[in-house]
């Protein structure tokens, strides 16, 4: 089903923007992959670097500290103004934070255990202080890396691997009770869940071979980028090529029937969050033509941890 939503450009000329965070003084928080930094959009639609990331800063997330998490992709190849494969300069992805009164900006984790980060993309806060973050490792000309999906501490002393292997995992969103993890892949247009029985622990996890809880495969040629879950715990998810937000039930009881799309005329949307006093305004990255769009939303989104 297709629900049109007016849809206002609040700013333009932005970077291949992503990681949107809304702020309680009205103004949003995005990542500009292309340029390497964490920017502010005033509500006059003007823009202001915070930090400087470097590399690929992809998804953003403030934490416990105030600070603003950034899950760093490590930089892509640029052609068209379209990310295509690993940087030539890539040296690894990284887990950051950007402090925003100085802008400085911090790496937290490049590595779980021996293995380097590869390709961090979106990120969750719980609300005992962790996190949950997508990584689906990076492209190169003739390979490829696989992804998994991790746990770590915003205090800096835990990062673990939760579930390894997933094909391209991206948007990363916890449940209203806390207790589903959701996770959408990008190229089989699948969003799967994991019931929760403690922070960064998946129930009866037993290793690769346990079932995940498939909440939607959506059809066609359409990839799912980025997601946000609203109060009534819908999973709203960036779709690109089909570009809008789809809005998936948390139990799609009849199947692909309940699913909404909310079109935004841009084929590489890419994320969504909400704000505003009542948590209708929804904010959504057009990354295709570099836009922040902003619209009101048929439900309130889910208040974030943090």
């Amino acid at each position: 089903m297709t629900i049109e939503l007016a849809m206002e450009t609040v700013a333009t000329g932005l970077r291949f923007p992503e990681g949107p965070v809304a702020m309680d003084d009205g103004s949003v928080l995005v990542v500009e992959i292309e340029r390497g930094t964490l920017s502010r959009v005033a509500t006059d639609g003007t823009v202001d670097v915070v930090g400087q990331c470097g590399g690929g800063p992809n998804g953003a997330a403030v934490g416990p500290d105030g600070k603003v998490w950034i899950t760093n992709n490590g930089g892509f190849a640029w052609v068209n103004g379209m990310p295509t494969v690993q940087a030539d300069d890539y040296t690894g992805g990284s887990i950051q934070r950007v402090d925003l009164t100085t802008g400085e900006v911090e790496t937290v984790y490049t590595h779980c255990g021996p293995h380097q980060l590869k390709g961090p993309n979106d990120l969750v806060f719980d609300h005992t202080g962790g996190f949950w973050f997508s990584d689906p490792g990076k492209r190169r000309h003739r390979d490829r890396d696989r992804g998994g999906l991790y746990y770590a501490r915003a205090d800096g002393s835990e990062i673990r691997e939760v579930i390894y292997p997933l094909n391209h995992p991206n948007g990363v969103g916890l449940s209203p009770a806390g207790d589903r993890v959701y996770v959408a892949e990008t190229e089989t247009a699948r969003v799967f869940w994991w019931p929760l029985s403690g922070p960064g622990e998946i129930a009866g996890y037993r290793g690769p071979e346990t079932r995940a809880n498939l909440l939607a495969g959506l059809p066609g040629w359409q990839w799912l980028d980025s997601l946000a879950v609203d109060e009534a715990g819908n999973v709203c998810v960036a779709t690109i090529r089909n570009g809008g937000i789809t809005v998936i039930p948390p139990d799609a009881p009849d199947g692909p029937t309940a699913i909404e799309h909310v079109p935004t005329g841009d084929p590489a949307t890419t994320n969504i969050c909400f704000g505003g006093p009542d948590r209708r305004t929804a904010w959504i990255t057009a990354s295709h033509s570099g836009r922040l769009l902003r619209t009101t939303w048929p439900r309130p989104g889910l208040a974030l941890a943090h």
